[in-house]
């Protein structure tokens, strides 16, 4: 749920990157953060598991607009992909606002985008949300490998294992090299910001008789 904090004038929106074990979504979050200014950005934080990375940083994007007179910051994060990290991928989901699942485009990874998927449906579950009912955008991921004769899924297959019924926005992307990353956090913040102005934010009477941080 997103974080009203009246002493700095914000409302923090939290996006996490989901998916499937190298996947790109710690690679996404490290270029964003080096290619944002510092002056927008908070400190890059870190949690070493072995083999995976649950990584986390605020951005404070400067073209998204206010709500109610309050700045958006965003709060990114990524989880941990590996299936015994169950615990710690459901943690960091407890008050998401917006979701970029980044599916893995090599073809001997597809089941594992799947179940990934569906281990996202459950853990929300288990929170009381339906993934339809919250901001997501896909991204495959790793499509510059086309052309280095790996086997890669095609953008239809990818579409019919994981979007066929959600039918959100998707992007394709080459996250090391920076092809569709911020294509993909521009769709997701401008999704993640109309959804809290719209279910969480309050009148500003109301939340200025709350006296501080919601």
């Amino acid at each position: 749920m997103a974080l009203i904090d009246l002493n700095r004038k914000e409302i923090h929106c939290k996006i996490v990157y989901y998916g499937p074990g190298r996947s790109g979504k710690t690679t996404n979050l490290f270029y964003i953060y080096n290619a944002v200014s510092e002056k927008y950005r908070g400190k890059l934080l870190t949690i070493e598991t072995r083999g995976e990375r649950t990584l986390f940083f605020d951005l404070l994007p400067i073209n998204l607009g206010q709500i109610h007179g309050l700045n958006i910051r965003l709060q990114l994060y990524t989880v941990p992909g590996q299936s015994h990290y169950r615990a710690t991928r459901k943690l960091v989901l407890k008050g998401v606002d917006g979701i970029v699942f980044v599916a893995d485009s090599l073809r001997k990874r597809r089941e594992k985008n799947i179940e990934s998927l569906l281990d996202l449906k459950n853990n929300l579950r288990d929170y009381g949300l339906d993934l339809a009912q919250i901001p997501l955008v896909f991204q495959y991921n790793k499509r510059d490998l086309v052309t280095a004769n790996v086997p890669l899924l095609t953008i239809e297959e990818l579409q019919e294992d994981l979007n066929k019924e959600l039918q959100v926005p998707y992007f394709e992307a080459a996250a090391a090299k920076g092809i569709g990353v911020f294509e993909t956090l521009k769709e997701i913040s401008k999704r993640t910001v109309k959804f809290v102005a719209r279910k969480y934010v309050f009148s500003s009477e109301k939340v200025r008789a709350q006296g501080g941080v919601i």
